[in-house]
């Protein structure tokens, strides 16, 4: 089934900038949001946009697109579309393409329609885009983990035996991932203060982000089932910037022997929009050569990652934002078929809205690296903002803003970005 609508050539009657991220080529999904009318809809977004899709599906757009059930679109998640698969995906994305086409009157001239259907983003409030069952975070950057086992353990062996041989992982914790906008509290736990030998209990002092991209999948397999390096992209339904808040003090007294728990669960935060691998398509590229041979099962074709542009800003609460980073996706050492082939090679089943994140994303450049904990290298070395003021790690009332694109030509594929704001530690108003 062709990709039509990734077309370069193609124009939507819906106007929008040439640097917009959601020209009429992108058309994601997840767009979950509440509408003017206190409707919660699934929807696509072009330009400045939102697309009531619940809309658009009963007024009859998308008539003849099987398998469509009735109430597709008009759910709270995207997890039923998703389980339809890949060639559900194609043909809904085709047809919403070519209903938002230039050269398309039907709905381009029925106002009726467009005043319910169409809705300016400063109207609506965008939720979760889908209900997360299960999430996975993998470790496949390979500066990163070089530079955190160069801080941590001896720099001569910066990489544990096996990180070379397989994508390494953790589950986490599905409850607290949220969408761009909501604040999160600093956290509280366990930490070793240095040349003490009993751990205190407080606010963490450390908290980060972690620049990481994450994808989504459908229902994969049958318990016991692999799936295959070269099948992996059937599978996944898209990709979001995702930001993996951590503490460090915390992680660096909990995390032996069991890996993070409380340093990495109080909070991680998605981009709202679901970039399609069709509309990624024509960004594709090479990924680093593997330095040793890998086990069959992980062997990959080179093209199996995209170029995909990140950057990440920090606004103090009265300041403006400061640009502190800029990586690509395409640094990633393990890509997504080898981190899902690893994933299910065990016959670990996994399911329509499960989220794997691709770990920590950094370059080889200082510019590049995707934490503060590696921008500040531990905080020996502050970030100085714009308003002159440093940072080692997140202080409270910063706002750390992700944003993700990929450019080619004249057109720009993009997510948007994920945005929050660091609060401190929550207080309790209950009355005593």
């Amino acid at each position: 089934m062709p990709l039509q609508t990734n077309d370069p050539n193609r124009k939507s009657w819906i106007g929008y900038s040439s640097d917009s991220h959601f020209p009429i080529q992108n058309i994601p999904f997840g767009g979950v949001f509440l509408t003017r009318d206190n409707v919660i809809t699934i929807g696509t977004r072009i330009g400045d946009w939102a697309i009531d899709l619940g809309a658009l599906q009963e007024m009859g757009y998308f008539d003849g697109v099987p398998p469509l059930t009735d109430d597709m679109f008009m759910q709270d998640t995207l997890n039923d579309f998703i389980s339809d698969g890949k060639k559900t995906w194609r043909l809904v994305r085709n047809r919403i393409g070519d209903i938002f086409d230039s050269e398309n009157p039907l709905l381009r001239d029925n106002k009726e329609h467009r005043n319910r259907i169409i809705f300016n983003m400063d109207e609506i409030e965008m939720q979760l885009p889908v209900l997360i069952g299960d999430y996975t975070d993998f470790y496949s950057s390979k500066e990163h983990a070089t530079n955190v086992g160069t801080m941590f353990r001896d720099p001569d062996n910066a990489l544990l035996p096996n990180w070379l041989h397989m994508p390494v992982a953790y589950h986490g914790r599905s409850s607290t991932i949220i969408p761009s906008g909501i604040p999160i509290h600093r956290p509280q736990g366990q930490t070793m203060p240095a040349g003490s030998d009993q751990p205190i209990f407080g606010p963490s002092k450390l908290v980060d982000f972690e620049l990481e991209m994450a994808f989504i999948t459908t229902d994969a397999n049958n318990m016991g089932q692999p799936i295959s390096v070269e099948e992996a992209e059937d599978y996944i339904f898209g990709m979001v910037v995702f930001n993996d808040w951590s503490a460090r003090d915390i992680q660096k007294w909990e995390y032996v022997p069991l890996g993070p728990f409380l340093a990495k669960n109080f909070a991680s935060s998605i981009s709202p929009w679901i970039v399609t691998l069709d509309a990624l398509e024509p960004f594709r590229t090479s990924g680093p050569e593997m330095e040793k041979p890998v086990l069959d099962y992980l062997k990959s074709s080179k093209d199996k990652t995209y170029d995909i542009h990140l950057e990440v800003d920090i606004t103090p609460q009265q300041g403006k934002p400061t640009t502190i980073c800029k990586s690509n996706f395409k640094h990633l050492y393990w890509n997504m078929s080898q981190q899902l082939a690893h994933h299910t090679i065990n016959g670990c089943r996994v399911n329509s809205g499960d989220m794997m994140g691709s770990g920590t994303i950094s370059g080889s450049k200082p510019d590049s690296y995707g934490s503060m904990l590696e921008l500040s290298w531990r905080g020996e070395r502050p970030v100085k903002l714009n308003d002159g003021t440093e940072r080692k790690f997140i202080n409270d009332f910063d706002t750390v803003t992700m944003r993700g694109y990929c450019k080619n030509g004249p057109v720009r594929i993009g997510f948007g970005e994920v945005s929050n704001q660091l609060l401190p530690v929550y207080e309790s108003k209950s009355k005593h």
